[in-house]
């Protein structure tokens, strides 16, 4: 298990970063660093001994926060931002059909199941709304509680 990062390499955070009530100070599930984040490798160490975990100081934030490895990539490395992630409960901001019938109407509750950056067309998501997984542009979700976006989630 060789770190794909080292000590003083720039890299960027993918997901949203919260609060595990790990971090002094704050609630547990308080944003930390939001997704796209740049900040420096500063320590790399194990947990469970197999999982690398990276300390990392987010200059813009003034945090320094512990990081899985799949959590992150080079910070030179293409990076598309989202406006959703995996896990964060959305609703459709449209009726969704394939083939003219309609699977999804608006204002159902979904979850993005996976954030699809390298496409053509812009970000996709894979969504599950009740009995359906579809693959929608991002345009056609909204959050869930509008709220939310205003608070830097």
């Amino acid at each position: 298990m060789l770190p794909r990062y080292e000590y003083g390499d720039a890299v960027r955070v993918v997901r949203n970063v919260r609060n595990d009530g790990t971090y002094p100070g704050m609630a547990m599930g308080n944003l930390l660093v939001r997704r796209g984040s740049v900040g420096y490798v500063m320590n790399v160490g194990t947990f469970l001994q197999d999982q690398l975990i990276y300390t990392v100081h987010f200059l813009d934030q003034d945090r320094v926060i512990g990081c899985r490895e799949e959590e992150l990539i080079g910070a030179d490395e293409p990076w598309t931002p989202s406006r959703f992630e995996t896990r964060e409960k959305v609703r459709a901001a449209l009726t969704l059909a394939v083939d003219g019938e309609v699977l999804v109407p608006a204002g159902t509750e979904g979850e993005v199941m996976r954030v699809v950056r390298d496409t053509d067309v812009g970000v996709q998501y894979h969504v599950h709304f009740p009995g359906h997984v579809l693959q929608v542009p991002e345009r056609v979700l909204a959050p869930l509680v509008e709220c939310d976006e205003q608070e830097g989630d």
